[in-house]
């Protein structure tokens, strides 16, 4: 692309973006340090966070570049029907703030890997500990680095290292005041990411509709469902060539609910904001991110798809090219650069906001298992809270050191940021997902059968990724269980792999659980109450509310 450098108007756009941040952010850090110093308060904000914060916070760490790239890229190729993971994840919040939150709080649980040792016990929960650091670094931190980077360097003409370090620097910044820091700076952060976005959006149904001869965004919007209407289902059917991304029904009964409450009640990365919060105040901050889930489509979807209309019409024809063929994840940085002056700059500020958001949360998260769960249990058991402290800000800077070092040579940008993170973290999220349902729920469930859902879930997805090398799978397809990929050879979606591991590993678990002669030594049952589910009726409303417009766009886009 070659309009791709920032106007003098942009530059101070964007450097109002970081200066409200970074003055924010130290107000925050000067106005609470003297509070309490403790690693929980350094770690989790106890206390401190408000619920608009940590709805605000939640997003921000969810939403980054594979969501602004890659998601827009998928509604380009794709369409709405890729939307599910938002609007889907906003009913999974609803549904982790009545049955997730309160076990975790009442059972005062600061960390995955604690819940897994009070659980079950310290062996499962130091090789969780251990692998969530793996992939939080290796797959997550170094993906929004590298994916973000990519996007800022695409925009501002900057070189790609240069934007890496940038932006890693400016999120260790943040992340070394904790995380009411981080809690605080996200309102920021979310307020900019969703006044960019929607900029973005604005301009994009505006180009569809002076492309045809009209004005106006809603005539943009109208002519998009009518040009590129078979872009605007949220169900697709066997025939399509991405079903295999987004099997049928498997997006509300099936798979898709496993990626989401694994990703927003087993997550260290998720969770944390609202560990250190009361309860009322926690379900309200998720109740809050709920909403502003179903928000997202508009910003990370609908521009993917303008392009796709306008380029199906003859426009960006040169742009969208990457190494001789379409490159989807191109649309949303070709629309960017249509910006004029001014608003160019904020949507870059969205795009930034988004990506540092993003590794700050996730920085502090490796911190805190890290220094909670490795150092004070093995490294040095009689640590202060100033050691730890100060343990957990030596962690984030080496951590994003490592994810600078590890990105640039991963490849993410080929296989595509957004399907990068759901193929690598698909292969546990089914084992670690029965793990803590059956641990919540169950209290016959035994250590071994958490560490057979860890090893055998992997082990048979990974099997299953691999089974249509080794045979033919073609006499699925009548089932709907499998579909032809790009070359021709029939294998299992992504998302039914994901259902049939989950499926496998609880029998199994069950299984094991009953045949072991220790059920009754090993019953650790958490403390748990039916009281703990009753919500309060402004979170009830709230919540049939969300579950109201999910059934109204599921009809209306079905």
């Amino acid at each position: 692309m070659k309009n791709n450098l920032l106007d003098t108007k942009d530059y101070i756009v964007f450097a109002i973006y970081f200066v409200i941040v970074a003055a924010y952010g130290l107000y925050i850090y000067n106005k609470k340090k003297s509070e309490s110093t403790g690693s929980k308060d350094y770690f989790l904000a106890e206390g401190s966070l408000t619920w608009w914060a940590i709805g605000a916070s939640l997003i921000a760490s969810n939403i980054s570049a594979e969501q602004f790239i890659g998601m827009s890229g998928s509604g380009f190729k794709m369409g709405l029907a890729i939307a599910t993971y938002e609007w889907m994840g906003a009913l999974t919040l609803v549904v982790v703030a009545v049955f997730f939150i309160p076990v975790y709080l009442k059972n005062k649980i600061a960390t995955m890997p604690q819940f897994l040792h009070q659980r079950y016990n310290g062996t499962v929960a130091m090789i969780m500990a251990v692998f969530w650091l793996l992939l939080y670094v290796v797959v997550n931190l170094t993906s929004i680095l590298y994916l973000g980077a990519l996007a800022v360097s695409s925009i501002s003409g900057f070189d790609l290292s240069f934007c890496m370090y940038a932006i890693a620097i400016f999120a260790i910044i943040i992340t070394l005041g904790g995380m009411k820091v981080i809690g605080y700076t996200d309102v920021i952060q979310v307020f900019f990411l969703i006044l960019g976005g929607l900029a973005t959006t604005y301009l994009a149904l505006n180009l569809v509709s002076t492309h045809y001869g009209t004005t106006g965004v809603l005539e943009g919007y109208s002519l998009m469902t009518s040009k590129a209407s078979e872009h605007f289902h949220m169900i697709l059917k066997p025939d399509n060539e991405n079903y295999i991304d987004l099997p049928g029904l498997s997006v509300l009964v099936g798979g898709m609910w496993i990626v989401n409450l694994n990703y927003w009640g087993c997550n260290q990365y998720i969770t944390q904001r609202a560990l250190g919060a009361n309860l009322e105040t926690a379900r309200g901050g998720i109740l809050f991110a709920a909403f502003l889930k179903l928000l997202m489509p508009i910003i990370v979807v609908l521009p993917g798809i303008a392009a796709y209309v306008l380029y199906k019409d003859g426009a960006f024809q040169a742009e969208m090219l990457q190494d001789g063929s379409v490159n989807p994840d191109r649309a949303y940085p070709v629309l960017l650069n249509l910006l004029p002056a001014g608003l160019k700059g904020l949507s870059f500020a969205a795009l930034t906001a988004a990506v540092v958001a993003s590794l700050a949360g996730k920085a502090n998260s490796i911190a805190t298992i890290f220094t909670l769960d490795i150092y004070k249990k093995v490294l040095r058991t009689d640590a202060t809270e100033k050691n730890l402290v100060t343990t957990g800000k030596i962690s984030i800077v080496v951590a994003m050191i490592l994810g600078v070092l590890i990105a640039p040579h991963l490849g993410i940008d080929k296989k595509g940021g957004f399907q990068y993170i759901q193929e690598y973290t698909g292969f546990v999220s089914p084992g670690i997902f029965a793990m803590f349902i059956l641990g919540f729920f169950w209290k016959r469930t035994t250590s071994s059968a958490a560490l057979f859902a860890t090893i055998g879930g992997f082990g048979l997805s990974i099997l299953l990724k691999f089974l249509p090398t080794l045979t033919d799978l073609s006499w699925l397809s009548g089932m709907g269980f499998s579909v032809k990929n790009a070359a021709g050879v029939y294998e299992i979606p992504f998302l039914d792999r994901m259902g049939f591991v989950f499926v496998f590993c609880i029998l199994g678990m069950v299984i094991i659980s009953l045949a072991s002669n220790k059920v009754k030594a090993e019953a650790k049952g958490l403390a748990i109450d039916a009281k703990m589910f009753k919500t309060s009726t402004s979170f009830a409303v709230g919540a049939l509310i969300i579950i109201g417009l999910l059934v109204a766009l599921y009809s209306v886009y079905w």
